[in-house]
């Protein structure tokens, strides 16, 4: 195996939408690139890109955890690994950073050792590694993934985004720990909420693969999280509230945040849906990032194979 190098590609995610906490996610045009190159010896990981000062290079790395899992299950041990990881998502943002990290080591390690492992073994091995199925499903998958844990799988499904759709990212610059985020939620909610909630996911679903957007700022509406999260993500509904007046079909939390996602179908309300969101944080004394994104729609896919070819479009 000695010489032998994989790039593997692998996008940004939001996860719930809004109403969808937890099983619903969307893969964005933002990429992460891993490469992976069979040493003679030792493990030696370099970082460059967003990240590059906090991510660890030692045997803590998340990419390389993921691909010693593949290759002990592959029963491939190379004698040492080289990962160069160059990163464009931002971490702590709520763009799946984490999970991007271990799909690319899942991913790249398995072409490395003939591809044996299948997206559903690969997509159960992520979900164990990374803990959050909402995120590392649409990184693996691409487009708009439906994802439930059951028993002890995962059951993921992946659906074609509408076509035109385009999310505008409002990006403070401030860190948001999953961890507590996550600290915050209740245990219980009320039981109206928990309807609310179920209404709202099946209404989004369905306007997102029938491309109904009018009913995308009703859908996209949520009680389950959002408001339990706001005093960690400073100027949340007034973010999604500028969004929203400047046009934007619907706007929600992106993951546990801080990032804010609105979704448009039309390229020149982008403009001022980012202004809108921008103004809206400057407000409170920050900056904002607010790129727009199309939505990707092949998942982790392989830019350079072993062989030298590439499977990403």
């Amino acid at each position: 195996m000695s010489g032998r190098k994989v790039i593997v590609r692998v996008p940004a995610t939001s996860s719930n939408l809004g109403p969808g906490f937890d099983c619903l996610g969307l893969a964005l045009g933002l990429y992460n690139f891993v490469e992976m190159k069979v040493v003679p010896e030792g493990s030696e990981v370099t970082v460059q890109g967003e990240g590059a000062s906090e991510i660890p290079t030692d045997e803590s790395n998340l990419t390389l955890r993921a691909a010693r899992r593949v290759f002990d299950l592959n029963r491939a041990h190379p004698a040492g690994l080289s990962l160069r990881l160059t990163n464009n998502i931002p971490p702590a943002r709520g763009l799946g950073s984490s999970a991007a990290a271990v799909v690319g080591g899942l991913v790249a390690a398995n072409a490395l050792s003939g591809s044996r492992l299948s997206s559903s073994e690969l997509l159960n091995l992520a979900g164990e590694m990374d803990g959050h199925l909402d995120n590392v499903a649409p990184a693996l998958l691409g487009g708009l993934t439906v994802v439930v844990p059951d028993g002890t799988a995962a059951l993921g499904l992946r659906l074609e985004p509408p076509a035109g759709l385009l999310a505008v990212a409002a990006v403070p610059a401030v860190n948001v720990y999953t961890s507590r985020a996550r600290a915050v939620l209740p245990r219980e909610v009320p039981f109206a909420d928990a309807v609310f909630n179920l209404g709202r996911v099946a209404l989004l679903v369905g306007a997102l693969t029938e491309g109904r957007f009018e009913f995308l700022a009703s859908a996209m509406a949520d009680r389950l999280h959002q408001k339990y999260r706001e005093h960690l993500v400073p100027g949340l509904t007034g973010v999604i509230g500028a969004a929203l007046k400047a046009g934007a079909l619907g706007a929600a939390l992106s993951g546990s945040g801080p990032t804010v996602i609105a979704l448009t179908n039309d390229p020149e309300k982008a403009v001022p849906i980012a202004a809108g969101m921008r103004e809206a944080l400057g407000k409170l004394g920050l900056s904002a990032w607010t790129p727009t994104l199309v939505p990707d729609r092949e998942g982790a896919c392989t830019v350079e194979t072993a062989d030298g070819g590439a499977i990403c479009s």
